[in-house]
């Protein structure tokens, strides 16, 4: 009985991540399928074009993209926010996730992302995590002022994480991405079975 969970729980293990992307990529093509019938039809009637909604769901990312890389442009889409910044329990859900991409967006990368290992003095523990603030300018008293810096500690699983602020030299930057450092953290630094 021991032998069929173990085997059962290797194969729960192997099928749900591709279960799961299979799952969501066909949700996607199948939403935006529908979106683009729903938008072409009065134009094209009832010819159907297999894949249309996928293009027109990508060229849509793409034209939103080039949308607000534009400064006006930006501003106008802000408004759009607008409801989504305001509402009680929206707001919270929103602006977090909010941070999170603009965290990884590509027009702020560089040194505020720096991925380093925290190694406290006189312990041989090591925490790998990501810089998110370079200095404690601007935060309220209470905070211990000098040469600090915030770290954000991931943790496993993606269920949630620390932000401790420390000195400077307690910090060694390692050669990773902060995505790496995401994606590593989200399984537990597990090592991949060769």
């Amino acid at each position: 009985m021991k032998r069929i969970y173990q085997y059962f729980f290797r194969g729960l293990l192997t099928a749900l991540p591709l279960g799961l992307t299979v799952y969501l990529l066909f949700t996607f093509l199948s939403w935006a399928e529908q979106i683009a019938m729903w938008w072409v039809r009065p134009i094209i009637g009832d010819f159907y074009i297999p894949g249309l909604g996928l293009v027109l769901g990508l060229g849509g990312i793409v034209l939103l993209g080039y949308l607000v890389s534009h400064k006006h442009i930006y501003k106008v889409l802000s408004l759009i926010e607008f409801p989504f910044t305001n509402l009680p329990v929206v707001k919270s859900i929103y602006s977090s996730l909010k941070s999170f991409a603009d965290y990884f967006s590509p027009h702020k990368k560089g040194s505020s992302q720096q991925a380093v290992t925290l190694k406290i003095p006189g312990h041989a523990l090591e925490m790998v995590g990501l810089i998110t603030r370079q200095n404690t300018d601007g935060l309220p008293d209470g905070f211990i002022q000098g040469d600090r810096v915030a770290v954000y500690l991931p943790m496993g699983y993606m269920i949630g994480g620390y932000t401790v602020f420390v000195p400077r030299d307690w910090l060694m930057p390692i050669d990773m991405s902060a995505e790496e450092v995401m994606r590593s953290s989200l399984f537990a630094w597990m090592l991949k079975p060769d």
